[in-house]
C-alpha cells in the first residue's frame, strides 16, 4: 500500500491519514448530546479494523458517499471524519473481505475477553426458546434465547433480531442452522462464567442465518460431535402438541425440529434430567403434569410415509 497508511498505524495525534478500507458495518445513531451521527467499522486488506464516526454537522456532506459493503479511499482522515476528508471509490480490495474474526467460545465463557469490546460469533444453533415479549425500559420487546454448540454458548437476541432468527429457524429446521453474529456484546451476570452470554448491541450488531460466506463453508466442513436441535419449553404443566409419532429403529443423529404431518420420527423427551420415550398418535393429547423443563430431541429414523 505505497503512499497509504495501514489501519494498525493510525493514531489520534494526526489528521492527515490516507487509507484504503472497506465499510463492513454502518449505522446511524442518535443521542441527546451528539444528535444523529453516522457510525461505521472499517477494515483494511490486512484485516485490521477501526471504528469511525461522522458527527451530526457533517452527516449531510458524507451520507451520500458512504455505503456499507463498499471499499473507499479516505484522504485527510482523522479517526473521525472531518470537513476536509475526501472520499474516493476504490475497487481493488477483495470482495470477500469481511473482517470477520470469530471469538472462541471458551474465551467468552472463561472471561479471557474484554467485555468492553464487541465480538464476532459463529456456531450451530442446537437449542432455542419461543419468542417472549418482555418489558425493557417500559417498552415491550421481543426476546429469544439460543444455544450454540459445541461449548454451549448462550446467545440472547432482542427486538427485530429475535424475530428474524426465530423465522429463519422455522424455515431451515431440517438442516444445520448456522448463526453468524457480528459485533455482539458479552454479557456477564453476577460475575460467573456460567452466566456469560452474548447479546446483540442494538443497531451496532448484525446477524445472519446460513449466510453465503467462506467462513460458514469452512465451519460446516469441520467435523463436530453430533448436535441436536431442541426447543426449550418452560412451564408446569407442559402441553405437548398432538402429532403422529411412531417409534422406529434409530439411525444417525440429525439436527432438526418437530415435523407436523404424515411420516414417522423418533423423539425423546427429557424431563428433569431423566429420559423417557413416548409415542404420540394422531388425535391424542399428552399432558406431562410434572414437566418443568421439556426438551424435544429429533432423531433421524427410517421413514415409511
Amino acid at each position: 500500500m505505497a503512499g497509504f497508511d495501514e489501519v494498525s498505524q493510525l493514531t489520534p495525534y494526526k489528521s492527515m491519514w490516507r487509507i484504503k478500507v472497506k465499510i463492513i458495518r454502518m449505522w446511524k445513531q442518535y443521542t441527546a448530546q451528539g444528535g444523529e451521527t453516522i457510525e461505521m467499522v472499517l477494515v483494511d486488506s490486512k484485516g485490521d479494523k477501526i471504528h469511525a464516526s461522522v458527527k451530526k454537522d457533517l452527516v449531510e456532506q458524507f451520507d451520500p458517499v458512504l455505503m456499507e459493503g463498499f471499499t473507499k479511499i479516505l484522504i485527510n482522515f482523522a479517526i473521525a471524519f472531518v470537513s476536509s476528508t475526501k472520499v474516493r471509490p476504490y475497487e481493488e480490495l477483495p470482495m470477500n473481505l469481511t473482517g470477520f474474526t470469530p471469538a472462541k467460545f471458551l474465551d467468552v465463557l472463561d472471561g479471557s475477553l474484554n467485555t468492553d469490546y464487541l465480538v464476532d460469533v459463529i456456531g450451530q444453533i442446537v437449542e432455542y426458546s419461543h419468542v417472549k415479549i418482555v418489558s425493557v425500559n417500559g417498552k415491550d420487546t421481543e426476546k429469544i434465547t439460543v444455544e450454540l454448540c459445541n461449548e454451549k454458548l448462550t446467545i440472547v437476541l432482542w427486538g427485530k433480531f429475535a424475530m428474524n432468527v426465530s423465522d429463519a429457524i422455522q424455515l431451515r429446521a431440517d438442516h444445520a442452522v448456522v448463526c453468524v453474529l457480528r459485533f455482539g456484546k458479552i454479557k456477564v451476570w453476577k460475575g460467573s462464567y456460567k452466566d456469560r452470554s452474548v447479546s446483540n448491541a442494538y443497531n451496532v450488531s448484525d446477524i445472519a442465518i446460513n449466510p453465503s460466506m467462506n467462513e460458514v463453508k469452512a465451519f460446516l466442513a469441520l467435523k463436530f460431535k453430533p448436535c441436536l436441535m431442541t426447543m426449550m419449553m418452560v412451564g408446569s404443566p407442559t402441553f405437548v402438541p398432538s402429532v403422529r409419532f411412531t417409534l422406529l429403529r434409530c439411525c444417525q443423529v440429525k439436527c432438526g425440529s418437530v415435523k407436523f404431518g404424515s411420516g414417522y420420527l423418533d423423539f425423546f423427551v427429557r424431563i428433569s434430567g431423566s429420559v423417557v420415550v413416548n409415542t404420540l398418535h394422531k388425535g391424542e393429547d399428552k399432558r406431562l403434569s410434572n414437566a418443568f423443563f421439556l426438551k424435544i430431541y429429533i432423531i433421524e429414523t427410517q421413514r415409511n410415509i
